[in-house]
């Protein structure tokens, strides 16, 4: 017997195709349904097809064939729906179905392809949509995103008119509207981050806003281009309102400016004091050195609680730092003030990182800690810089006596707020807000030989 041209083509066709009577029962299934849904052709064969599609689905397949080939003239419908596999999964499956029939068919053909990947895409977009969405609307944060050259507002959610005070329509209308209630002082460095950004730039700022005529309201924004083919095609971000910490910091600030000042006029009135004793009883100078020299290290607490403050309330974010010259400082700075002491260091091999400005002085911290706690009339500390795959490491080693736990856990992060009473001084905090702050970790080991301290910092290909 010769074999059927025809169903050897259809064997071979990537689309299932089937040949079903009114009722839905299958009279022909090509060769695709096996690696389609797994079954064998002849499993389908007198079986009404849809009582493999999905409960949920069924009836509207039933419908739209019956509608189907009850139309007079011709007609070709599309429907997707699911369809049971040969282990019970499910497969969503696009088909094709007319009411064209043929004497020599004697049924209704309907071909059917496999869209699981795409329908599967579908649902998770629409749900990432339905999500964004929904954080859109819920969160007190401005999201917002432009046309590249700020010609057009693409997105923007509801929380822009409570924190600007004006309308989406008209930003809308205006796209730089916005600008308008941007603080005049700071208006001219808005609109210069804005070419930054429209330039490929990142932004990370913070300006004032005023709202009719009240008081104004501080925010931080970050932007960031989205670039397609090496052109920035549209630019998107967020807008916080950081009112109340800028607040707090004013505070913390003024608070700051008054202690230091009482502090630093009471201390010198201790000092100059204990001067006078020295002065007139020569015999009380041991006593009176331990009250200057204790009221010199009150001061010069004084001055690191300043540059503390200072890296608490100023933000400038990181930025790009050179290591091996930041060490070269730092080393310089401690040698001139510790002639006496030796600072091991052959220089660093460049290596570049994003980092707070502060780094340096946490460096001199260590530096400055190893050697004031040194065993030896001679202090020696080593420094060292080492890479690895994704940090650049500093090692401070010291031959100090082993550092206190509670004195590790400060620059470690294993710290509850409450023990900074507890730590010998304010110069730690420093150093772990430094590096906390330039998103690196550091690590300590003590032994009785000594103290090894690192700091590690991310690298940035910037």
């Amino acid at each position: 017997m010769e074999a059927d041209p025809a169903g050897i083509l259809l064997d071979h066709a990537q689309d299932k195709i089937l040949l079903l009577e009114e009722d839905g029962v299958v009279t022909y299934v090509n060769a695709a349904v096996r690696p389609m849904l797994g079954f064998d052709p002849d499993d389908l064969l007198g079986d009404c097809i849809f009582d493999y599609v999905h409960p949920d689905d069924a009836e509207r397949v039933r419908e739209t064939f019956g509608a189907t080939i009850a139309e007079d003239d011709f007609v070709e419908v599309t429907v997707e729906y699911r369809h049971r596999t040969s282990d019970g999964d499910w497969r969503w499956l696009e088909s094709r179905m007319s009411n064209l029939t043929d004497a020599t068919l004697d049924g209704y053909v309907v071909s059917s392809r496999d869209v699981t990947d795409r329908v599967t895409a579908e649902h998770d977009r629409d749900t990432a949509a339905s999500r964004l969405h929904e954080l859109s609307t819920t969160t007190g944060d401005v999201l917002w995103m432009f046309d590249a050259d700020w010609s057009e507002l693409l997105f923007v959610n509801p929380a822009y008119e409570e924190l600007y005070g004006a309308s989406i329509d008209g930003l809308r209308d205006d796209p730089r509207s916005f600008l308008e209630r941007v603080h005049p002082d700071d208006r001219p460095a808005v609109e210069a981050a804005m070419a930054r950004l429209s330039d490929g730039e990142s932004l990370d700022m913070e300006y004032r806003i005023v709202r009719d005529g009240r008081r104004d309201r501080w925010v931080w924004v970050q932007g960031q281009p989205i670039v397609e083919d090496g052109d920035v095609v549209r630019i998107a971000g967020f807008t916080k309102d950081v009112s109340d910490r800028r607040r707090r910091e004013r505070q913390l600030v003024v608070v700051d400016n008054l202690l230091r000042h009482n502090l630093r006029n009471d201390l010198n009135v201790i000092i100059g004091t204990a001067d006078s004793i020295a002065s007139e009883f020569p015999a009380l100078a041991d006593r009176t050195a331990v009250i200057r020299r204790t009221s010199r290290d009150l001061l010069a607490s004084a001055e690191k609680q300043r540059e503390l403050i200072d890296l608490v309330c100023e933000q400038p974010g990181r930025t790009p730092v050179d290591l091996a010259s930041l060490l070269e400082d730092a080393v310089a700075t401690v040698r001139e003030r510790y002639p006496n002491a030796t600072v091991d260091y052959s220089g660093g091999v460049p290596a570049r990182i994003r980092g707070r400005p502060e780094l340096e002085a946490a460096v001199v911290e260590l530096l400055e800690n190893a050697i004031t706690h040194s065993r030896s009339d001679a202090p020696r500390v080593r420094v060292r810089q080492r890479e690895t795959n994704t940090h650049v490491e500093i090692t401070v080693a010291d031959d100090a006596p082993p550092l206190p736990p509670v004195e590790a856990d400060v620059l470690t992060g294993d710290h509850e707020m409450t023990d900074v009473y507890h730590s010998t001084g304010i110069g730690l905090w420093l150093v772990y807000w430094s590096v906390d702050l330039s998103n690196g970790h550091i690590t300590v080991r003590s032994t009785e030989s000594g103290n090894r301290i690192t700091l590690s910092l991310p690298h940035t290909t910037d």
